[in-house]
């Protein structure tokens, strides 16, 4: 089992990216998918959750200004996030929210101007 996110950068205040993150190793289209963030100094937190149905759920952080989606036949999830903040940097991870895998090394998203 194997999870590589990738599609951080630095991004001014206002800012638009796309995460990636492309699974290996087991039946994706059957888990729910979850991505998190860790901010410096704060515990791991998760942000955006899509169910295998394709029924999400967000943080309120970031509601209203993300949204995850999933390709399942690529084997991956997406997490676009519009509107970014400050508080939006850190390191951004997927996993499976219920059965856990190891994680992934991340993404780093940094706003600042």
């Amino acid at each position: 089992v194997h999870l590589v996110e990738s599609g951080g950068d630095l991004v001014q205040p206002g800012g638009s990216l796309r995460l990636s993150c492309a699974a290996s190793g087991f039946i994706f289209s059957s888990y729910a998918m979850g991505w998190y963030r860790q901010a410096p100094g704060k515990e791991r937190e998760l942000v955006a959750r899509i169910a295998p149905n394709g029924e999400t759920n967000y943080t309120d952080s970031v509601k209203g200004r993300s949204t995850i989606s999933r390709e399942n036949a690529k084997n991956t999830v997406y997490l676009h996030m519009n509107s970014l903040k400050p508080e939006d940097t850190a390191v951004y991870y997927c996993n499976r929210p219920f059965a856990k895998i190891p994680w992934g090394r991340g993404t780093q998203i940094a706003v600042s101007s």
